[in-house]
């Protein structure tokens, strides 16, 4: 059986680890590399020459959206898959553009993985079922120009660095809503709502949804 080749870049060791033994419960997938963010993603892909890449997107150095476009600079014919936590427009939208055949958020089950390598492999494209949202109301509302690099955007009154989808996520908090209630309204699953509210309180530095709320209010967030 031929097999499958792959290059792993992530810069959490435990992640790349999990990620390893689950592919390589597959007969007919192994990686053949692995690194720990943009820049050694394009050095290993031109030593190993994988048949996919599975890289993360925000890591040191250089971001995996950075690495997708250059290395589709430099091989044409390269097949990219961005696995992330991160289901914002502006991350996905940008994937897309700089070429990335694939985009999976890390609640992926083991199933749906495999799938998206085996069609990213044989010349599909593979994007989940909350990334396909976010791709099927951009064609729709193309009115909103996402695909501009994040550097140029900037918000007013948004010192904490939120995402357009985190803030989207914040404002439903706000108004009293339930994780299971957002995931419901914005067609996530729940636990990429978890995630989106614990990078909230992380990076707005509270610990609970009243000290969030003041916060937010205070710096006119929302």
């Amino acid at each position: 059986m031929d097999q499958t080749t792959i290059v792993l870049v992530d810069d959490h060791s435990l992640v790349r680890d999990g990620i390893k033994a689950l592919l390589e419960s597959e007969q007919d997938l192994k990686v053949i590399g692995e690194g720990a963010d943009g820049t050694e993603a394009i050095a290993l892909v031109g030593e190993k020459k994988p048949d996919i890449l599975v890289i993360d997107i925000r890591m040191p150095k250089m971001t995996g959206i950075e690495a997708v476009e250059k290395l589709n600079a430099m091989y044409p014919d390269m097949k990219c898959i961005i696995l992330s936590m991160h289901d914002s427009e502006e991350y996905i939208l940008q994937s897309v553009a700089a070429g990335a055949k694939g985009y999976l958020l890390k609640d992926t089950g083991k199933a749906e993985f495999i799938k998206a390598i085996h069609t990213v492999r044989d010349g599909g494209k593979y994007y989940s079922g909350d990334i396909s949202n976010v791709l099927v109301n951009n064609l729709l509302n193309p009115t909103a120009n996402i695909l501009d690099s994040p550097k140029k955007k900037t918000r007013t009154n948004n010192p904490f660095d939120l995402t357009n989808k985190e803030i989207q996520i914040l404002e439903l908090i706000l108004s009293g809503l339930t994780n299971k209630q957002i995931s419901e309204k914005l067609q996530n699953s729940k636990r990429t709502v978890e995630t989106h509210r614990f990078n909230l309180m992380r990076k707005m530095e509270v610990k609970n949804l009243m000290d969030l709320s003041k916060k937010a209010r205070a710096y006119k967030i929302v």
